[in-house]
């Protein structure tokens, strides 16, 4: 029988377990001494709500998916008819293969194609890794065209801290900015962080709805920035790389059907680039022919 996610590989370290799949070479589970680290999803099911998928060439939405670059008008497919938008990129549902692993570490690679709007060929790569702290997900992608390329990365995993509700969860977000949208949630401007969407300093969610980009993000001494959810002494910390990843995205998950609607997870997406990157140049990298982007990320549990 094959599985709906494909093939499973998992890594161990100490009481920390992970399972990467074949579909989407994203995470399905994440568990640290038995508890759930990251809301993920069962074996015999798939990737529901973007769980642990990864968002590559581009992260977020791309308005009406039409974009210009180098002088090339591109029109990628409506992935989100609802909005008119092409949401999360090219790769969240292609086969990925493993090309390397061991016992807490392993390595899963793409070759992106071109494609109805989509020009520039990419080797993606993506390492994950345990050790005493958590995971650690290094993900790459190197130019193998002719022409420069653009390319933004994103990731969408769930933090858990043992919540029936991610109203019980106290939030950190420890950002200054966050991006404005319209109804298509495609950035209009910024705002300094105030009122419901200011989490500088860890509070409740209770009745907070987020979907929301940050950005100015506090940097700590490391060179990361850190976003933490919590629930009593259990918690759950991502990090990121301050200086690959500007944006961090924070959705409680109110606009998935009603029977999923603010269930437990709180996604917090690392991102290279703001939504509609491609069409705006914002954060967007440029990847000569033969250069390769690479900057880590990764998940921290705490009791």
């Amino acid at each position: 029988m094959t599985l709906p996610s494909g093939e499973q590989w998992t890594i161990r370290h100490s009481d920390h377990e992970v399972v990467v799949v074949q579909v989407g070479g994203g995470i399905r589970s994440y568990t640290s001494g038995g508890r759930p680290v990251l809301h993920g999803y069962a074996e015999d099911a798939k990737a529901d709500a973007g769980r642990g998928q990864l968002l590559m060439p581009w992260p977020n939405r791309v308005r009406d998916g039409t974009f210009t670059f180098e002088g090339r008008q591109e029109q990628l497919a409506l992935s989100e008819p609802a909005r008119s938008n092409a949401s999360h990129g090219l790769v969240r549902w292609a086969l990925w293969e493993l090309v390397d692993r061991s016992a807490d570490e392993l390595t899963v690679a793409c070759r992106l194609l071109p494609q109805q709007g989509w020009d520039w060929p990419l080797d993606l790569r993506v390492t994950y890794a345990l050790d005493d702290d958590g995971l650690t997900v290094t993900p790459s992608a190197t130019n193998i065209g002719t022409s420069v390329a653009p390319f933004g990365f994103g990731a969408h995993p769930y933090l858990t801290a043992g919540e029936q509700q991610v109203d019980e969860l106290t939030l950190q977000v420890p950002a200054g900015t966050v991006l404005d949208v319209d109804d298509r949630l495609i950035p209009t401007g910024t705002s300094p962080v105030s009122g419901a969407v200011d989490f500088r300093e860890p509070r409740p969610i209770e009745a907070t709805t987020l979907d929301h980009a940050y950005t100015d993000l506090r940097v700590d001494e490391d060179g990361r920035w850190r976003v933490t959810i919590s629930r009593g002494d259990t918690g759950t910390t991502l990090w990121a790389d301050a200086s690959a990843y500007p944006y961090a995205q924070a959705f409680t998950g109110d606009s998935l059907p009603p029977a999923k609607a603010r269930r437990t997870g709180v996604a917090v997406e690392p991102m290279s680039c703001p939504a509609n990157a491609l069409a705006t140049g914002e954060g967007l990298v440029r990847l000569d022919p033969g250069e390769t982007w690479s900057a880590s990320w990764g998940v921290s549990p705490k009791g």
